[in-house]
């Protein structure tokens, strides 16, 4: 036992400074303020790949055509990756001129197998684009009307190749969806003050953008496209290699992206599975490293909780652990739940530790050994 608890401490010891780390990266993290006014001359294409998304792409299209940047240099393409709904109607008739529908049914034979439909969907979508700069998001997602116009601003005025940019859960209608919004904001609080560390820069695809030249550089997605998922961090790391200096964190309230938690356990299971399962693919592997460390202290926290029912003396080592643990976290999220306007949610965070270690995990085990469902399909 002594042994067990004498790696445990190193493990915590380990995460306390992670996390600390990570506080101090955020600090530095400062809030993009736009430069002197100029004239924007970027033309931008934004790429959203849609499956069965006839419910959520009404709220995303009102967005774009609501946005501050001018509507000549900016072209808005859905490509529509087989789906059974009305999802492609709803792009045809939604009444924007700049807003244009492709189908990968006029790429692709539907009977062809691939593991990465959405890679396929945005290679397809950028061979088609007009625009210089492509700004990629998910169809479940909305944004306010300066989204591309401070992404713009951001790009004109620091020439990043690679743009990672924040995103937010919305809608938060229940305890089950607090919680996905509580992980998924300190995911993202992680990926700003790693990037400002240059420690292991983290992205979402929902709301990212890259020059298109850089895209087709670096080979897209050549080398990454049997990868089920990793359209955003898998080609990021890819630019990043090819431009240690061109990868960069946008930081503003304007540009949050946000999306929908999941509805049901099963989807939150095979949404965190999905991303977990990339985990060793990582070019940069401070990333996997830090993944390792999360994922056996939290398998530690685990089994000393199983243990205690069994060995009463557990019992203080365990609280001792889970409030250094606690604390370390808040210390890191507070000032990022204060930029996403989220703090109320932290009341839900010490309950929510009852979920969120068994499911890191799970999760984090299933995603090296086990499959999951993505949009109707089985992915191994």
């Amino acid at each position: 036992m002594h042994f067990f608890l004498f790696i445990m401490v190193g493990l915590a010891l380990g995460y306390g400074v992670l996390m600390l780390w990570y506080s101090l990266g955020w600090k530095r993290l400062k809030s993009f303020t736009v430069p002197v006014p100029h004239t924007l001359s970027t033309p931008v294409t934004v790429i959203i790949p849609a499956r069965d998304e006839e419910d959520n792409l009404p709220a995303l299209l009102e967005a774009l055509k609501h946005q501050t940047y001018p509507a000549h240099l900016l072209e808005v393409i859905v490509i529509d990756d087989f789906s059974t709904d009305k999802t492609p109607d709803i792009v045809r008739n939604c009444g924007a001129a700049n807003i244009h529908l492709l189908q990968m049914s006029q790429h692709l034979d539907k009977q062809q197998r691939l593991n990465s439909y959405k890679k396929k969907a945005i290679e397809i979508a950028v061979g088609q684009a007009s625009g210089s700069l492509i700004v990629t998001t998910d169809a479940d997602c909305v944004m306010g009307p300066k989204w591309i116009e401070t992404i713009v601003q951001f790009y004109e005025d620091r020439r990043p190749k690679f743009i990672a940019a924040p995103v937010s859960f919305y809608k938060e209608t229940n305890f089950f969806k607090k919680l996905q919004s509580l992980d998924f904001m300190t995911m993202q609080g992680i990926t700003g003050a790693a990037a400002q560390l240059q420690a292991g820069t983290m992205c979402n695809g929902a709301n990212l953008a890259y020059e298109k030249d850089a895209f087709y550089d670096v080979g897209g997605f050549a080398g990454i496209d049997n990868i089920a998922s990793g359209d955003d961090m898998l080609l990021m790391y890819k630019i990043f290699n090819a431009y240690p200096d061109g990868v960069m964190y946008l930081k503003s309230d304007d540009v949050i992206v946000r999306t929908l938690p999941v509805d049901t356990l099963k989807g939150f299971m095979n949404q965190r599975i999905r991303w977990s399962s990339k985990a060793d693919k990582y070019e940069d592997k401070r990333i996997t490293y830090v993944l390792m460390l999360v994922y056996f202290f939290n398998i530690g926290l685990l089994g000393m909780g199983i243990a205690a029912l069994f060995m009463p003396a557990l019992w203080p080592w365990l609280l001792i652990l889970l409030l250094f643990k606690i604390t370390m976290e808040l210390y890191f999220l507070l000032p990022v739940a204060s930029f996403f306007n989220k703090s109320g949610l932290l009341v839900w965070f010490i309950p929510g530790q009852i979920f969120h270690i068994p499911y890191i995990v799970i999760a984090g085990w299933l995603g090296k050994f086990g499959t999951y469902q993505w949009k109707g399909r089985q992915v191994s």
